[in-house]
């Protein structure tokens, strides 16, 4: 099956170079944790797959340690894609590619990371996004808020299980797949609590922003996986599970401290945020702003506000002697 990057993709994160500037990166001790989950730390060589890599934030970290891995970084996204080349990585090889359809030959790699920042769909083809953000449609139903045609436009009724069966193909015998999310107190799911309340105020433009495309914030990513598991008249699903569960996971605060300016370059590089124009991105950001500036407000002597939110990473092992599928 043929996969494409949604219209939303292409057209709000077409400027790479200003969405690689202000994205964040990871916090270095999350990513060692992360890689001594995936049994790569302190594994010289090691062949890691950054699936959806955008401009290269997670494959510049991978490209950095010591042991001197040799990273595949699969990116969609042409424009993403020639930003990330441009840094030319050492033992980093830059290629087309989506989650369902990578150019890695079968078992040929130990780990394969998905790293997005901020869950945003242009890193990744919306196939990616919707494996790794959380849709899941058991009995070709969809979540609440979310509309089949809207997905179909995509082909993300398959996307799914043909993304998890891919990162199983490309993976050796019992290699390990990973996810880290930088998530901001202002993309946060509902039920988490902002820090601060102009945060909170954030947070609640971002959340009456819903354009139909799952994230992390919608708490669903989980379900793709524990699908593994589920059989109904209406499903039949493989008896033996791809990837082990439950899926291990994990989770550290920070602070970064930022100009308003630059909270609000972040916050607008969201796909949602990204695509508005003119009066109606005016207006979301004299809100934004009018937050940041509350009399409430914390500032350091530098008039840096501290923007809080969370690293969230999981990680689980494929299950050896599962089939897998043909071709790559």
């Amino acid at each position: 099956m043929v996969y494409e990057l949604s219209h939303q993709a292409c057209k709000g994160f077409r400027n790479a170079s200003s969405y690689d500037t202000h994205r964040p990166s990871y916090p270095l001790e999350v990513v060692d944790a992360l890689l001594a989950q995936l049994q790569v730390k302190g594994v010289p060589n090691a062949r890691i797959v950054d699936l959806g890599a955008g401009t290269g934030k997670f494959t510049e970290l991978l490209a950095a340690r010591d042991e001197k891995y040799h990273v595949v970084a699969v990116e969609p996204h042409e424009e993403m894609r020639k930003a990330l080349s441009a840094k030319k990585l050492s033992a980093v090889d830059v290629v087309d590619g989506y989650a369902t359809n990578t150019p890695v030959e079968s078992q040929s790699v130990d780990a394969v990371v998905a790293a997005q920042v901020g869950s945003s769909q242009c890193i990744i083809a919306a196939v990616l996004e919707v494996m790794v953000s959380g849709f899941s449609l058991v009995n070709q139903t969809t979540s609440p808020g979310f509309s089949s045609s809207s997905l179909d436009a995509d082909g993300t009724r398959f996307a799914t299980d043909d993304a998890l069966e891919e990162i199983y193909r490309i993976l050796i015998p019992g290699g390990t797949f990973g996810m880290i999310w930088n998530v901001e107190d202002y993309n946060a799911p509902e039920s988490w609590e902002p820090t601060t309340k102009w945060e909170a105020t954030m947070k609640e433009i971002m959340w009456s922003y819903h354009d139909q495309r799952p994230r992390f914030r919608h708490g669903l990513w989980r379900n793709v996986f524990d699908k593994q598991l589920s059989s109904t008249p209406f499903t039949i699903q493989a008896a033996d599970p791809l990837f082990s569960l439950p899926l291990g996971e994990n989770s550290a605060k920070f602070i970064h401290w930022l100009h308003p300016d630059a909270i609000w370059e972040r916050f607008r590089s969201l796909s949602q945020i990204s695509v508005l124009k003119g009066d109606e991105l005016a207006g979301v950001k004299d809100k934004v702003f009018a937050a940041m500036s509350a009399s409430n407000v914390e500032a350091n002597d530098k008039g840096e506000l501290p923007l809080h939110g969370h690293v969230v990473y999981t990680w689980t092992t494929a299950v050896p002697g599962a089939p897998i599928k043909e071709g790559g």
